[in-house]
């Protein structure tokens, strides 16, 4: 029959999550010493270490867990400005256009109706010249 040891096991220490958190984070630093930590803090150093690698695999779940959901952003919706002066002498001068504007360029026929944005056909008109 095999022998009991008698002697008691002191208790296990609990220590707070916070504590295992501060000390992780002074692992972390650039040029930390988890021996060192460990030896000051009255820890055994595996299981600083052990604390470190849960923390880094924890995080590494969040990581790859966040980047597949959709992240908020704050918004701050802000009064319109008043049209500059500008904005003002094109839009009293030049009515909304509701004709039809055709270009034949290089072969190819571009038609805009209603409404143009310059700078869209400026693209249109640029890309199709390349190609011609």
């Amino acid at each position: 029959m095999p022998s009991q040891d008698t002697r008691a096991r002191p208790p296990r220490r609990r220590h707070t999550a916070q504590f295992k958190r501060d000390l992780v984070e002074r692992c972390l630093q650039p040029g930390a010493s988890v021996s060192g930590i460990a030896l000051e803090s009255g820890i055994n150093t595996n299981v600083l270490f052990r604390w470190r690698r849960e923390h880094l695999r924890a995080a590494a779940r969040m990581q790859s867990h966040g980047a597949a959901q959709a992240v908020l952003l704050p918004v701050q919706v802000a009064a319109p400005s008043a049209p500059t002066a500008k904005q003002e002498a094109v839009s009293s001068c030049s009515p909304t256009p509701t004709g039809v504007i055709e270009i034949d360029i290089g072969g190819a026929r571009v038609r805009l109706r209603g409404s143009v944005d310059e700078a869209n056909v400026r693209c249109v008109l640029h890309t199709l010249k390349a190609l011609a």
